[in-house]
């Protein structure tokens, strides 16, 4: 049996997944239910998929913060501690994570081989286009959006589906976080 691929992302209403302007980290909306959620989500075992530009990303966010910091919460030192793949053709071995893996090729036959070999389930946290593409070629079984309650029309980056084919989504489970933050996880399939 194929393991299940989850793209995980966060966004603002306006479907933004990242932004230029002062919010500060998840748009200063993180509450304590929302970061122990986080936590009990990578708590389970997983193995992360990574295109190069969000692992680049992570590792130059994790390497200037400080444990103190919003990037270093306990879900994402738990994230960064489950084994990971990267899919790329420009990054080599080493990587500055503990315990990834690069490998080189299109990124559908990459994850399309790992669901089937994988004795646990996926998650991509980020990595929009290499989703994007996983989406278009039937790969993703769940959409995981967490929708903060903001809109970034001015400071938004990042439009998480520009470009994406169109789909037709299953809400198959949803949940508030602190009151005022969503969490969708959907079924996606290709609107034809």
């Amino acid at each position: 049996m194929a393991a299940t691929y989850t793209f995980d992302v966060f966004s603002s209403l306006d479907g933004y997944g990242a932004h230029s302007g002062n919010w500060g980290g998840y748009w200063g909306k993180q509450g304590p239910e929302f970061l122990d959620h986080r936590l009990a989500l990578y708590d389970q075992e997983q193995r992360m998929v990574f295109g190069a530009n969000t692992y680049r990303a992570h590792a130059q966010m994790l390497a200037s913060s400080t444990e103190e910091s919003e990037v270093r919460d306990p879900w994402v030192t738990r994230m960064r501690n489950l084994p990971a793949t990267v899919v790329s053709t420009t990054l080599e071995e080493p990587l500055d994570w503990p315990d990834a893996t690069v490998v080189s090729g299109d990124a559908v036959d990459v994850v399309a081989r790992l669901k089937e070999e994988s004795e646990v389930p996926l998650r991509s946290h980020g990595s929009l286009s290499l989703n994007r593409a996983l989406m278009a070629a039937g790969l993703v079984d769940r959409v995981q959006v967490t929708l903060f309650p903001v809109i970034t029309g001015q400071t938004g980056e990042d439009p998480i589906f520009q470009g994406a084919p169109d789909f037709n989504l299953e809400l198959i489970e949803s949940r508030t976080l602190d009151g005022n933050t969503q969490e969708l996880i959907y079924r996606p399939t290709l609107h034809v």
